[in-house]
């Protein structure tokens, strides 16, 4: 697909483009970043522009309808930062690419399923109908089959009854009876939980029966490590702005209730869930998360293949941004 082709796709979905951080009359660095309507990001920049947590650099928020236009408005140059899962930044590399990933989050999501499912356990997924939550390589769907395979001797990828789609049809599907359970993201798993949905696994729970301890990120501001050199202070007040906002979304209550309309909370409860899935998502400081996303990264080699994480068997250099 050409450059061309890419911001041609990209183009119907963009919704909103406008300046949050400005200092009138002076010139700051300035960053685009590509934005969901309801996503954390969206929650996170409205924090640190209430609590002018960007002081220096101005932050473009450009928003869009869909996650997948999104990384094509980056691949296009249309915007130089966007939220993206690193599985995709480490495939891209190996081809040949120059994207990189600065870690956000180690939230993914879960196995839900309501009270009266059969699914109670892993055990009871072989034979059941499960909807999952974007494509066959999505890596929370490796993750369970590598879980499963471990644990039971089992590929589900024959033995469940799959059903992929986006999350709002899944969740309407496991709500009319459909579905016995679904795998999705963890926005959804907490919306799903606020509504009365059992959790029967989350991913973080199969990555640690996979033997990887310590927390992996998941998802983080992917951008051009070019641009980011070249950008630096645009990157950095980018960077700066974001981690100050989950550290006030971390302990502040008040805060998640102010934030309530733009989370597309239902309600307290499901704001609440919402809140406390986040919260467990925070990436702790050093090495180690990097590191467990390495080992995560050679599993999932394993069982996806060249489809999944390119030609690399090993996380390729320059993934995270040092």
């Amino acid at each position: 697909m050409t450059l061309g082709r890419r911001a041609a796709l990209a183009a119907p979905a963009l919704l909103l483009a406008r300046p949050v951080y400005a200092q009138p009359g002076r010139a700051q660095p300035a960053v685009r970043v590509g934005t969901l309507r309801f996503g954390t990001l969206t929650w996170e920049l409205d924090v640190a522009r209430t609590h002018g947590l960007a002081p220096g650099v101005a932050i473009e928020p450009v928003e869009f309808a869909a996650a997948q236009a999104t990384q094509l408005a980056l691949q296009a140059g249309r915007v130089d930062a966007v939220l993206l899962d690193w599985t995709w930044v480490a495939r891209q590399r190996a081809a040949g690419a120059d994207w990189t990933c600065a870690p956000t989050s180690a939230a993914a999501g879960a196995v839900v399923a309501p009270q009266d499912s059969p699914v109670r356990t892993l055990a009871d997924l072989p034979g059941r109908r499960l909807g999952i939550a974007g494509s066959p390589l999505d890596k929370s769907w490796l993750i369970l089959r590598a879980h499963a395979r471990q644990s039971l001797g089992v590929d589900l990828d024959s033995a469940v009854q799959r059903s992929f789609g986006p999350p709002p049809l899944l969740a309407e599907l496991l709500s009319s009876g459909r579905l016995d359970a679904t795998l999705t993201y963890w926005p959804f798993s907490a919306r799903a939980e606020a509504s009365g949905m059992r959790r029967v696994l989350s991913v973080e729970s199969m990555v640690r029966a996979l033997g990887i301890d310590a927390p992996v990120p998941f998802v983080g501001m992917v951008f051009s490590e070019d641009w980011g050199r070249a950008n630096r202070p645009a990157l950095d007040g980018l960077l700066r702005a974001l981690s100050g906002a989950r550290d006030v979304l971390a302990r502040s209550d008040a805060e998640w209730a102010r934030l309530a309309p733009i989370t597309g909370a239902a309600g307290p409860k499901e704001l609440a869930a919402l809140a406390a899935w986040y919260r467990a998502g925070t990436v702790p400081p050093g090495d180690a998360p990097l590191q467990a996303a390495a080992r995560l990264f050679a599993l999932l080699a394993e069982i996806g293949g060249p489809a999944l994480v390119g030609p690399a068997q090993s996380l390729p250099p320059g993934t995270f941004w040092a």
